[in-house]
This record gives structure tokens, sequence and C-alpha cells, in this order.
């Protein structure tokens, strides 16, 4: 039987692909709880149409991501610390410190998506890899200097 997926389903499939499974599983158990549209011909020719609109949609999204990250390679943060007698950093530079300097610049990225190249130890000049998209990603200057 073949149905088209509503809903990612274990071991089968994801959401909108169209898949053969074993009669009785299809009619006892993916039909009844919505997980799966039978897949006559015009179930197949919305499944089609969505998956169409959604490579667009994903499309869209790599080009924001690329044009966001060409514009973050230009960016350059300043992260203001407290620096002890021998040279050493009181606490730690992290990813939600860039984030916040980020966002005094109107820049708003999560701080999840950020990572500092290296161990920040003293002032100076760091670089920080930021994921834009899943498979794009770009790097920013770092100047940690003295509070």
């Amino acid at each position: 039987m073949k149905v088209i997926l509503q809903a990612d389903v274990k071991n089968i499939g994801k959401k909108g692909e169209i898949v053969e499974v074993a009669d009785g599983y299809g009619r006892n158990f993916l039909l009844p709880k919505k997980l799966a549209l039978p897949a006559n011909s015009e179930n197949v020719n919305v499944a089609k149409a969505q998956a169409g609109a959604k490579a667009r949609k994903d499309a869209m999204a790599v080009d924001e991501a690329k044009l966001m990250a060409a514009q973050l390679e230009k960016v350059e943060v300043e992260i203001p610390v407290r620096i002890g007698e021998n040279g050493r950093l009181f606490g730690a530079v992290t990813g939600k410190d860039v984030a916040e300097a980020l966002k005094k610049k109107n820049i708003d990225v999560d701080r999840r998506k950020i990572t500092i190249r290296g161990e920040v130890v003293g002032e100076g000049l760091y670089e920080a890899i930021v994921k834009v998209h899943p498979n794009i990603s770009t790097t920013i200057k770092i100047h940690v200097k003295k509070e």
C-alpha cells in the first residue's frame, strides 16, 4: 500500500514522502492516527505541490543566510573584560558575551550558534564562528580589551 506521510514516522520516512508500507500497517495504524494519507492521484499532486513550495522556501532561507553571512564577515565587536595584574581574565568570554555585543550593533544572533575559536586567555584579537544556517557559517572578529 502506498501512502503519503503527514508526519515523521520512525523507520518509515519523513513528512511528505510517498512510501510503500504493508496493507495492515497502513490501514490499521497510519491512516486512523492521521499519520498518513492514501497515495491516490489527488493526494499525490497535493504532496508534490507542497514539496515544491518547501524546496522554494528552503532555497530562500539559504539565500538569506548567505547574505547575512556576508554581512557578518565585516563585523568586528569589542568586548571589555576585567583583567588581573598578571594579564589573566576574571571569568571567561563566551558566546553569550559575543551575542550581547552584536545586539548592541542591532544584529540579533542566537548565543548557541556562536563558537569562539581557541581559548580567550587575555587581551587581543580572536575569531568566533557564527552558524547562520545548518550548512553556512561565517567568522567575526572579537577584540577583547581591558575594562
